[in-house]
C-alpha cells in the first residue's frame, strides 16, 4: 500500500480456534491500532478500515488476551507502507522477521514443545528465530542474488524481549532506514540495532560471489537459530576481494 491508501481490513478467527484473536498494526493510528474493533471470537469477522497516514515500515501482531503470549506463538508480521511515489527500484527485496520461541524443553530436544510462559516473563528464549522457524533462510530457504544486483531487506523484530543487533557477514549496507523511518537513512553502516516492536529497511549493493551469513550479532543468538543465508552468485572480482577459500565459500562463484 502506499501513503494516503484507504484500507480495508477483515479478520476472522477460524471456529475450530480455541482463543479469541484480534490485531494491532502499528501502522494504524487510533485505539489499540485496530485491536479495539478486531476482538473476534471463534467462528467470528471484525472489519477493520482505517487510512495509512504515514509512509513506513511496521510490525502488527495479535493483541488479544496477554499479547505477549500470542506473540511468542508466532502471531505477527509486517506492513509496508509505502510513500507516494513508491520505493526506489532494486533488484530484490527480501522480509526476515526475527522472533522468539518460549519452549518447556530445552534448545533441540525432539518432539512437540509447549509453551513455557515463566520463561517468557523470565526471558529467556531457548529459540531466536527468523523467519518463524530454525533454518528458515538455509538451503531451499535461502536468499539469491547475481554479483551487482542491488537488495532490499525489510527487518522486523516480533520480540516479546530481545533487541536485535542485525548484520550480514561481508557487507556494509549503503543505506540504512533506521527504525524504518524512511526519512533521512543512514549511508554506510555495518550493524544497525531493531527494536522488540520495531522494524528497519537496509539497501546495499552485492558485489562479489559467496554466501553471506544474515545474523542477529549478539552471536550467540546463531546457535538459537537467528542466522540465514544470501548466497550471490557472478563472476570474482580480484581487485575487490582475493585469497584461499574453503569449498563452502565456493557456491556462489560460477567460472
Amino acid at each position: 500500500m502506499r501513503q494516503g491508501d484507504t484500507v480495508e481490513l477483515n479478520l476472522y478467527n477460524d471456529e475450530s480456534s480455541s482463543h479469541s484473536h484480534s490485531i494491532d498494526l502499528h501502522a494504524v493510528t487510533g485505539p489499540g491500532g485496530g485491536a479495539a474493533v478486531t476482538n473476534v471470537e471463534p467462528g467470528e469477522t471484525k472489519e477493520l478500515v482505517f487510512k495509512a497516514t504515514t509512509p513506513g515500515l511496521f510490525v502488527y501482531h495479535c493483541a488479544a488476551g496477554n499479547a505477549a503470549t500470542h506473540i511468542a506463538n508466532g502471531m505477527y508480521g509486517l506492513i509496508l507502507v509505502e510513500p507516494t511515489q513508491g520505493l526506489s527500484k532494486v533488484d530484490h527485496e527480501f522480509y526476515v522477521m526475527q522472533g522468539e520461541l518460549y519452549t518447556h524443553g530445552r534448545m533441540g530436544k525432539k518432539g512437540f514443545q509447549a509453551f513455557d510462559a515463566r520463561k517468557m516473563i523470565d526471558e529467556r528464549p531457548e529459540y531466536i528465530i527468523f523467519n518463524g522457524r530454525t533454518g528458515a533462510l538455509v538451503g531451499d530457504g535461502q536468499l539469491n542474488a547475481k554479483v551487482g544486483d542491488k537488495i532490499r531487506l525489510f527487518i522486523g523484530n516480533a520480540g516479546v524481549a530481545k533487541i536485535s543487533s542485525f548484520h550480514v557477514i561481508g557487507e556494509i549496507f549503503d543505506r540504512v532506514y533506521s527504525e524504518a523511518s524512511l526519512s533521512n537513512p543512514l549511508k554506510n553502516v555495518q550493524t544497525t540495532l531493531v527494536p522488540a516492536g520495531g522494524a528497519t529497511m537496509v539497501e546495499f549493493q552485492v558485489d562479489y560471489p559467496g554466501n553471506y551469513v544474515l545474523v542477529d550479532h549478539a552471536l550467540t543468538r546463531v546457535d538459537r537459530g537467528a542466522w540465514g543465508i544470501l548466497n550471490v552468485t557472478g563472476k570474482k572480482n580480484a581487485a575487490l576481494y582475493s585469497g584461499d577459500t574453503d569449498a563452502h565459500d565456493e557456491q556462489g562463484d560460477e567460472h
